[in-house]
């Protein structure tokens, strides 16, 4: 599948142009399988670290959550942050993590580093939806998960949440 014609085609080894045009191609994608192949690719954009030692450890958090040996995954993303500080996708693995051990503040601390550096990330903005939502803040959890959906509008469960919330929120429709 081929993005849309009508934009720009990114240059070779600029990752932020790279970037921006996925996220472009993603807005515009046609349907579900031109947005998930579009998706992939961003994604595997955000896993490159430049950093052997990083990519290795985090081949290791990989192993370790799959594992079920969340522990082990947090000390390796804290070593993978301790040298490798702007490298988003530890800090939404951390994130991830925190979250499934239900330590939601550790969790929020983290989605905010990711989102420093990468406020179009759609991953983490659904897991803060997801926080939020799990605290009953349901109107931050509505503008977090549109927000997401603003910049990928293929995301998975999201549109159902968003819907359910809107009708908490907003009201239903006459």
């Amino acid at each position: 599948m081929q993005p849309p014609k009508d934009l720009p085609r990114p240059q070779a080894g600029d990752r932020t142009r790279n970037l921006d045009f996925l996220f472009g191609a993603l807005k515009a994608a046609p349907d579900a399988d031109s947005a998930k192949l579009v998706e992939s690719r961003i994604w595997a954009l955000w896993l490159v670290s430049g950093s052997d030692t990083a990519n290795l450890l985090m081949s290791r958090v990989k192993a370790a959550t799959d594992g079920n040996d969340l522990d082990l995954a947090i000390q390796l993303l804290d070593a993978i942050i301790k040298i490798k500080p702007d490298y988003i996708e530890a800090w939404n693995r951390r994130a991830t993590i925190h979250y499934l051990r239900k330590e939601f503040g550790a969790s929020l601390k983290d989605i905010q580093q990711v989102l420093i550096r990468e406020p179009r990330h759609f991953g983490a903005m659904s897991g803060l939806g997801m926080i939020l939502h799990e605290f009953g803040d349901e109107k931050h959890a509505l503008e977090v998960f549109r927000r997401a959906l603003e910049i990928n509008p293929h995301l998975d469960k999201i549109p159902d949440l968003v819907k359910t919330l809107s009708e908490k929120v907003d009201g239903r429709d006459i």
